[in-house]
């Protein structure tokens, strides 16, 4: 990972932690929040794309600096796995 993207990351979670959590507690665990780590805003949506256009309406120079995530998890996309058999651990 690129420090760049890294520090966007540690920004970016940072501003969850302090400023984000505490809005969004009852909202769905699956939505997905997009951060402008410059002015701290943020947007929620279902859809990932509709929550950072928001965003970008409201900041245009935001783009290149948004993190992403789940309101309820650190990992906003996961890959690969497989379907399990009934009954199998």
């Amino acid at each position: 990972m690129s420090e760049e993207i890294s520090e966007l990351a540690e920004r970016g979670e940072e501003i969850f932690d302090r400023v984000v959590r505490p809005q969004v507690e009852d909202e769905d665990p699956h939505k997905y929040v997009a951060i402008d780590v410059e002015s701290e805003d943020f947007e929620i949506d279902a859809n990932q794309r509709a929550a950072a256009n928001r965003l970008v309406e409201r900041h245009p120079d935001a783009q290149g600096r948004i993190w992403f995530r789940r309101v309820g998890s650190r990992i906003t996309h996961h890959f690969g796995g497989r379907l399990r058999e009934e009954g199998e651990e």
